[in-house]
C-alpha cells in the first residue's frame, strides 16, 4: 500500500486567518468563540483544550465584559450591536472574501429597495445567517431549483452565493432564472454575482484530479461543513472508492485492499494535522509507504 496526502487540501486562508488569531489571543487570556470556529470537531477539541470557550447566540446576549472571536464565516450587525451594548471585546476574524461580499449584499440592499435580494447558500448556515443580516433578515435563502417558487420572477432579482457553494450549482440556477424569466416575459432587472470563493472553487479540478489518480481516496471532513459535502461529492464523482471520515478512528469501518493507492485530502475546514493523522494510521496498521 502506498499513502498520499493531497497537497491542496487543508485549510483556506480565511480559516487558517482564524485559528492563527485565536492561538494568539489566546496567549491574552480567556478567550470566547460564537459558535465553532470550524466547521470540524477535531480542531474544535485541539483549541478547547488550549482554552478556548464556545458559545452561542443566547450566550452573548447574557455575558458582559468578555473578549469574543468572531469566525471566519461573519456575523450579521445584531451580533455587533449585542457586543457593544455588553461591554463585550470583539476580536474579528471575519474572512476578508466573506466581509467583501456582505458589504456588497448590503450596498445592493440599499441601493435597490424594491429589489429581490437572493442568496445561494444553506438555510441556516453561518455565512448565510450573516449575509441576511445585511439585509434586515429580507433576503431570499435557495439551497436549490425546489426552492425558486420563492422568487417573483416579474420583479427586480440580485443574486448572490455564499462563497463555499459549487460554481456548477450557481450556474445551473441562473440558467434557470432566466427561463423563469423569459417564460414570464418580463422585463425586470436580473443581476447574478458569482461570489463563490475562488480558493474553494479552484479546489474542485484538482481534487478532483487527485482522486481520479487513486484507487481508494479517504475524504477527511467535518460533518458540520458545507464545503466539505461539496467537495467529497466531487472526489466521489472521479472515483467511486471515496469514503468520508471526520478521524482516523473511522478507517475500521473501510475494507482498504493491502496494494491499494490511497489518496487522503480534505475540506477547506480539514487541518492538515488531521489528514497526517489518518495517514500514520495507515502506515502503522498496512505496513504502507508514504509517497
Amino acid at each position: 500500500m502506498t499513502v498520499s496526502i493531497d497537497n491542496n487540501s487543508g485549510f483556506c486562508y480565511g480559516v487558517t486567518r482564524a485559528i492563527r488569531t485565536a492561538e494568539e489571543e489566546l496567549k491574552r487570556g480567556q478567550l470566547f468563540c460564537l459558535g465553532d470556529i470550524v466547521h470540524n470537531g477535531q480542531e474544535v477539541k485541539r483549541l478547547e483544550q488550549l482554552g478556548l470557550e464556545t458559545i452561542d447566540y443566547d450566550d452573548l446576549r447574557t455575558l458582559h465584559n468578555i473578549r469574543v472571536l468572531l469566525r471566519a464565516h461573519g456575523e450579521p450587525p445584531s451580533t455587533y450591536h449585542i457586543a457593544h451594548n455588553n461591554g463585550i471585546e470583539v476580536i474579528d476574524a471575519t474572512c476578508s472574501v466573506v466581509k467583501k461580499l456582505q458589504e456588497r449584499i448590503h450596498f445592493t440592499y440599499t441601493e435597490h429597495r424594491d429589489a429581490q435580494i437572493v442568496i445561494y447558500g444553506k438555510a441556516g448556515h453561518a455565512e448565510v445567517i450573516g449575509l441576511q443580516g445585511q439585509t434586515n433578515n429580507t433576503a431570499i435563502t435557495i439551497e436549490s431549483e425546489r426552492d425558486l417558487n420563492k422568487i417573483d420572477f416579474t420583479r427586480d432579482i440580485y443574486l448572490f452565493s455564499q462563497t463555499t457553494k459549487s460554481v456548477e450549482g450557481f450556474n445551473h440556477l441562473v440558467e434557470l432564472i432566466k427561463a423563469k424569466r423569459s417564460e414570464s416575459r418580463t422585463s425586470a432587472i436580473f443581476e447574478y454575482n458569482n461570489t463563490i470563493c475562488r480558493n474553494v472553487a479552484n479546489r474542485v479540478a484538482k481534487i478532483k484530479a487527485f482522486a481520479a489518480a487513486q484507487d481508494v481516496v479517504i475524504f477527511v471532513g467535518g460533518r458540520k461543513s458545507s464545503n466539505a459535502r461539496v467537495l467529497f461529492e466531487h472526489c466521489l464523482e472521479a472515483n467511486a472508492n471515496t469514503y468520508f471520515i471526520e478521524n482516523s478512528n473511522d478507517l475500521k469501518e473501510i475494507v482498504i485492499d493491502r496494494d491499494a493507492k490511497v489518496g487522503i485530502c480534505g475540506a477547506t475546514s480539514t487541518p492538515q494535522w488531521l489528514m497526517q493523522d489518518v495517514a500514520d494510521a495507515l502506515l502503522a496498521t498496512n505496513q504502507a509507504t508514504l509517497s
